[in-house]
């Protein structure tokens, strides 16, 4: 079945069981006709169709088609019965007609408003991606903060520094990159003795580590039947030995098992600790542990959906580049929008530094691309979940800012507007059509040559 016919299953579970209910739910209803009202089962005579209740409340929960699959099982209903003589006498056309206009009409409704919940759910797992982003950073963020430098102050470096640091070694081909850099970051900033980081397979972990510290037990190779690893595959979280296992259950080779884990559910590899100095093991270093690994892991899915575009466009950013496409998504999956509002900004742009005081004026979701050749500037904002009316808004203050600053409107300031709508189009493809649009030449665009 395709994709675009499982939606219409997708809100209340598996295909299978929604035909089950098509057919079982209006069985039911004949049977209890037969049981009710044996000499007409199907109330086609009544001064009510109960038995139509069946197709309806289908339609309803599903949509029209298991609707009309309902309808259709009363249908062979109604000619097993005439067959056998149960239900003598002509076709109940005004009966059936009815039933299947008003199951037609149940099931509209139902659609409209699936189609309106799976719009809504879209939204919603974009938004639950980017807060759990934003709160990774913001751990970050705090880890990094002076207070906790001066605890540092005897490590060659600050979190900050090694973080950039990972993300320059990250850049690495490989299933997982940068595994050595991160473990010796782990050993830095967490005080890990032995551990190793193994990469995800399709049939499971993979036994031979990518990277290891210190001396691991058995050569680093995983021991996939450790509870302590079974525990951390099934919950998808970090599990340590002291919160995951209980009195009855067999003793674990590692102290912590952390699987790195994307914002779907992804496994895309293991973390394995096997020591760790006592006093180190406490909750703030479980949490540093967690968030570290979260930032990797949060880079990695970024430059992995960002790389498609990067192909074409090497100078666009990661960030940029990886919006572009979980919106693209969003929009496909759910029909939520999204806006590009594109600003050329000439060279006889009145205003000092004008690029970077416009970026100022983006919302908080809004992510920039600035594109700077020496004939103009192009300032892409990408505007997640956000429609026409909303770049109009963005155009606007822009506009009375410039017009506050310089007395200006944006043709005499030299800024010139463009938005496209991020729909049906492929990210590369409308990216190329943006700078059809603003009249890039092909030799300033930051294309590859053989793109």
């Amino acid at each position: 079945m395709k994709l675009a016919q499982l939606r219409y299953f997708a809100p209340f579970g598996n295909p299978g069981a929604v035909a089950a209910e098509a057919l079982l739910l209006p069985l039911l209803a004949v049977g209890l006709g037969i049981w009710i009202n044996p000499l007409d089962p199907l109330w086609t005579h009544a001064g009510f169709p109960w038995a139509w209740f069946a197709p309806v409340v289908l339609a309803m929960r599903y949509g029209p088609f298991p609707g009309l699959a309902g309808a259709a099982v009363l249908l062979v209903a109604w000619f097993v019965f005439s067959t056998t003589g149960w239900l003598p006498g002509e076709f109940p056309k005004q009966n059936f007609l009815g039933g299947l206009i008003l199951v037609m009409l149940a099931g509209e409704f139902s659609s409209l408003w699936l189609a309106r919940a799976r719009r809504a759910e879209g939204v919603q797992v974009y938004l639950d991606q980017r807060l759990e982003y934003l709160t990774h950073q913001y751990y970050l963020l705090r880890l990094s903060h002076d207070r906790l430098e001066q605890d540092l102050i005897g490590r060659p470096m600050a979190m900050r520094d090694a973080l950039g640091a990972l993300q320059e070694v990250a850049g690495e081909s490989g299933a997982l990159p940068g595994a050595a850099a991160l473990l010796r970051l782990f050993a830095q900033y967490c005080q890990l003795e032995a551990a190793a980081l193994y990469a995800a397979t399709p049939d499971g972990i993979a036994p031979q580590p990518l990277a290891t510290l210190g001396q691991p037990g058995a050569d680093g190779r995983l021991a996939s039947d450790d509870p302590l690893v079974a525990h951390a595959l099934e919950t998808g979280q970090l599990s340590h030995i002291a919160g995951a296992l209980g009195s009855g259950d067999k003793p674990s080779r590692y102290v912590i098992v952390a699987p790195l884990t994307s914002f779907s559910g992804e496994t895309l590899g293991l973390l394995t600790v096997e020591r760790v100095p006592f006093f180190a093991l406490h909750e703030e270093m479980l949490q540093t542990l967690n968030l570290l690994l979260g930032y990797y892991t949060d880079g990695l899915l970024a430059r992995q959906l960002a790389a498609d575009i990067q192909t074409d466009f090497p100078d666009c950013p990661a960030e940029f580049a990886a919006e572009l496409q979980r919106l693209w998504r969003v929009c496909r999956e759910s029909q939520v929008r999204s806006v590009i509002v594109a600003l050329q900004l000439q060279p006889h742009a009145e205003i000092e530094d004008l690029a970077a005081q416009i970026r100022r004026q983006r919302r908080a979701l809004d992510v920039n691309w600035l594109i700077e050749k020496p004939q103009r500037k192009l300032l892409v904002t990408l505007m997640p979940l956000a429609g026409s009316a909303a770049a109009e808004g963005y155009i606007a203050r822009i506009e009375e800012w410039v017009r506050q600053k310089s007395g200006q409107t944006l043709e005499a300031a030299g800024i010139f507007p463009h938005v496209l709508r991020v729909e049906d189009k492929p990210p590369r493809v409308l990216l190329k059509h943006l700078f059809d649009i603003c009249n890039v030449p092909d030799q300033v665009r930051p294309l590859r040559p053989d793109a």
